[in-house]
């Protein structure tokens, strides 16, 4: 091969590589914007319902060329749970074992999606989600659409059972108050790239 056949060998692969690079980008990844993420934590009780929210919330959201999800990883600082009743948060960061498991996260193994409308996709979200030493793997409908900004808002609820995580529910009184083993688990977050 002469020098000028491989210069324009060298040519064609680079032009080749620079038109199948447009389709790689158009895959895109959105981070979590915590300051609106809205995550509930409902239970019940022998006594009363109860309400945790996180106050710690990061995570990634990848969209694929063709917007449809593609990678979800989500994941709440436990002592950032808070009710409003100091006795409750520190139960509640017992039962999970807070300093040997400080985050719950959930990772996506798997997504299907269908179109609901032009702007709403209904979003099934499989994946492993971890809490308080154990990983199950979970199944999440949800509500996703792209927003007029262009930002990637997600919306669901998540019935669960803490038993399922080996979590003991948590107990107060010397136990006379006691939680419920079901939880839900409602969110709206909002994903900014």
């Amino acid at each position: 091969m002469t020098k000028s056949q491989i210069s324009r060998s060298f040519m064609i692969l680079i032009v080749s590589i620079l038109f199948s690079i447009p389709s790689v980008v158009k895959a895109q990844t959105f981070s979590i914007v915590p300051q609106t993420a809205s995550i509930n934590v409902h239970g019940t009780s022998n006594v009363h319902d109860w309400n945790m929210k996180p106050t710690k919330v990061t995570g990634e959201l990848g969209l694929n060329s063709t917007k449809q999800i593609s990678a979800i990883t989500i994941k709440v600082e436990v002592k950032s749970l808070k009710s409003g009743n100091g006795i409750m948060d520190g139960k509640t960061y017992d039962a999970f074992d807070y300093k040997k498991n400080p985050y719950i996260v959930f990772q996506l193994t798997d997504a299907s999606q269908a179109k609901l409308t032009e702007n709403d996709t209904e979003v099934t979200l499989t994946g492993n989600l971890s809490f308080a030493g154990a990983t199950r793997k979970i199944s999440i409908k949800a509500i996703g659409k792209i927003t007029k900004s262009g930002e990637y808002q997600l919306k669901g609820t998540v019935p669960l059972k803490m038993t399922d995580f080996k979590m003991s529910p948590p107990t107060a009184m010397l136990g006379t108050m006691k939680t419920g083993d079901a939880v839900t688990v409602k969110f709206d977050v909002t994903f900014k790239g």
